[in-house]
């Protein structure tokens, strides 16, 4: 059983007390008023906020502009004009970020003079005026927004990045295979023809440098002499055996694998793009290597090709000669003020969106992006720099709005 599956089975026995969802309303109310009754909506479809006989309603309107607000008020139940009275809205988003409306008499309503910028979920404070009385009320209205415990969250996979600057990279894919790289392979002779006396190490020990391999007696001198590895590596072939005439032969071969050769074959439509020194990700079977360009040479063949080299670091050993491999090869990259993970983005009503974390809140932010280079993306606006979002198993945040049932009515 994998983890992400093991994150929802325990998200499934979990008390619902411990994940409360604030629901998306743009009624402007708050799950502990609707315990109690529905929201009192006016004849605008806008919340009332009442203080004896002065009452407002304040709704946003959105129909065929972009989202603001518009207020109507009744004293003793008869309407004030809109230069009657005056209103100003403060809105407290998660992360701090603090909106201010003005408003302005329009027709029979005050009118805020900004839009009203989504989500809309924040806590709210209106202030009226009317005849020099001052008016006020508060209350939370959220939307897109779920609340998590630590332990819940861990539980859940989520991990968490956050937004700043970075680079975009164009990148191609090539194909090839990691090679024994040809300086660091030795074949040995014997440096004066006899007879093999004793051979030391089998095919695939590892040797040193200076390492006797075999003894050998010199036909001329009738005296033994050593047979010594010049690099340290692996004993990739043997061709000696005691007893034997040495002639000549290669008796053994050494390969170093602690650094492999990198081959990618390049098309004619991709020729002009490459270039030595260029960045270049190796992958295959679930494995990552980073290296550069070293130099680029025909290939071999009768196809219109070039071959790309590189040199692969293989000191841990996880990577075999002739193995199967990609190669991405960064072709340009530029530099933008916001990236994000790709890996963070998710679908909510007809918005992409990410989460972002303020402590045990998780909030979406619609997105508008820019550029992307497959695995980041360039946003261009709704979120900021320096903001913390969530980039592994969003998707368990998002399903849970949606099993919440919330609604986008106004």
């Amino acid at each position: 059983m994998n983890r992400l599956i093991k994150s929802l089975l325990l998200l499934a026995t979990l008390s619902i007390s411990s994940l409360a969802i604030a629901h998306e309303d743009h009624d402007h109310g708050d799950e502990q008023e609707e315990h109690a009754g529905e929201i009192a909506k006016g004849p605008h479809n806008g919340r009332l906020l009442e203080e004896g006989d002065f009452v407002v309603e304040l709704a946003i309107f959105e129909q065929g502009v972009p989202p603001e607000y518009r207020a109507w008020a009744t004293l003793d139940g008869q309407p004030l004009k809109p230069n009657e009275w005056q209103l100003s809205v403060k809105l407290n988003r998660l992360g701090g970020a603090i909106d201010n409306f003005v408003f302005k008499p329009q027709q029979d309503f005050l009118r805020g003079q900004s839009v009203v910028e989504e989500p809309h979920s924040f806590d709210v404070k209106v202030t009226a005026t009317y005849k020099g009385k001052r008016y006020q009320w508060s209350y939370p209205s959220y939307e897109g927004r779920v609340e998590l415990s630590p332990a819940i969250a861990k539980a859940s996979g989520l991990t968490t990045a956050v937004a700043g600057k970075g680079t975009l990279q164009e990148r191609i894919k090539l194909y090839g295979n990691l090679v024994a790289d040809p300086l660091r392979i030795s074949h040995i002779q014997a440096r004066y023809p006899g007879l093999i006396r004793s051979v030391k190490p089998t095919i695939g020990a590892s040797v040193k440098a200076g390492e006797v391999l075999a003894m050998v007696e010199s036909n001329e001198s009738l005296r033994e002499y050593p047979l010594l590895s010049p690099i340290d590596g692996r004993v990739v072939e043997r061709h000696a055996n005691a007893g034997e005439f040495t002639a000549d032969r290669v008796l053994f071969s050494v390969l170093d694998e602690r650094v492999l050769e990198l081959h990618l074959q390049v098309f004619p439509a991709d020729a002009s793009k490459i270039k030595a020194g260029q960045p270049v990700e190796v992958k295959a079977d679930g494995q990552i290597a980073t290296t550069r360009i070293e130099y680029i040479t025909p290939r071999h063949g009768e196809t219109p090709t070039l071959e790309v080299h590189a040199p692969v670091d293989n000191n841990a050993g996880t990577w075999v000669p002739n193995q199967s491999v990609e190669g991405w090869i960064t072709t340009a990259e530029t530099a933008v003020a916001v990236r994000i993970d790709r890996r963070a983005l998710q679908t909510f009503r007809d918005w992409q969106v990410v989460f972002i974390k303020v402590g045990d809140s998780y909030e979406i932010r619609p997105l508008e992006l820019g550029r992307s280079d497959g695995n980041y993306s360039e946003v261009l606006g709704g979120l900021n720099a320096g903001d913390e979002y969530v980039v592994e198993n969003a998707y368990v945040l998002k399903a849970d709005l949606e099993k919440s049932g919330a609604s986008h009515d106004h």
